[in-house]
């Protein structure tokens, strides 16, 4: 099965593409990635902070079932532009992983379709590489797959 969440990663660049296509309005779309309850829907994570503002932060925590936790970043959102962009820092504790910056792009295609693009840009060529060895793809279009199909039953 193709996955409509796509990633590019060019041989020798130290970032990738993310583009997906949602069947749902901008406003929404950019909606699902501003909005606290939302997000820890659709990404399965506690929301514990986000601050959507030009040096605003945010930190997202996830826990098993015995409350441990088996995730946890952080990041600073260095510009934020309604419906349009979102230029933060995205960090994975307790990895072997730095810190990595990302421009998401949100776009209109109609008044019921919208498209988002994320550049994301790593240290090093071999930080990408490890890291696009993980399940990467599939996860981030398993939580697209989510974020499509909450934002929709919300609607409806």
């Amino acid at each position: 099965m193709e996955l409509k969440t796509k990633i590019t990663a060019e041989d020798g660049r130290q970032e990738i593409f993310i583009t997906r296509e949602f069947d749902i309005p901008l406003e929404l779309l950019f909606k699902a990635y501003t909005d606290a309850e939302i997000i820890a829907q659709w990404m399965g994570t506690n929301v514990l902070k986000l601050e959507n503002k030009q040096h605003g932060s945010y930190q997202f925590e996830t826990r098993n079932n015995n409350g441990d936790v088996v995730f946890k970043a952080h990041g600073t959102i260095h510009d934020i532009m309604p419906e349009q962009i979102i230029v933060r820092t995205f960090q994975m504790e307790n990895t072997p992983f730095p810190a990595q910056i990302e421009f998401l792009t949100f776009e209109k295609i109609s008044d019921d379709k919208s498209k988002i693009t994320i550049q994301t840009i790593y240290k090093s060529v071999e930080t990408r590489d490890q890291l696009l060895k993980l399940p990467f793809a599939q996860g981030i279009n398993m939580a697209h797959n989510r974020l499509q199909e909450i934002v929709l039953s919300s609607v409806n």
